[in-house]
């Protein structure tokens, strides 16, 4: 069996990695793939505890397929959202988007 803190290791690389574009991109669509990658960390976290907390229970694995289907959902709404932004700017660089409020 692996042991836990390779599971951790590879969870924590990607939040940081996710954190990390999230903070330095300027394109919507790069920001939105980091937010899935902060996602994607936290469902490794929840199955790696339970499968080693609670090895019996499968409480870890329905928070990651309700997180995933949360994901799901929530990178529909924003790639409609930013299908709209280029559709009105022809750009979807964060830095223009307060051009949209007048």
């Amino acid at each position: 069996m692996i042991p836990m803190h390779y599971y951790l290791i590879l969870s924590a690389a990607l939040f940081f990695v996710g954190v990390y574009g999230f903070i330095a991109r300027k394109n919507l669509l790069a920001v939105l793939i980091s937010v899935e990658l902060v996602l994607n960390a936290v469902e490794i976290n929840f199955c790696v505890f339970n499968r080693y907390l609670y090895p019996q229970q499968m409480e870890g694995m329905f928070f990651s397929l309700f997180g995933i289907a949360i994901a799901a959902a929530e990178t529909a709404v924003a790639i409609a959202i930013i299908m709209n932004i280029y559709r009105n700017l022809q750009n979807i660089d964060v830095r223009h988007i307060d051009s949209l409020k007048h």
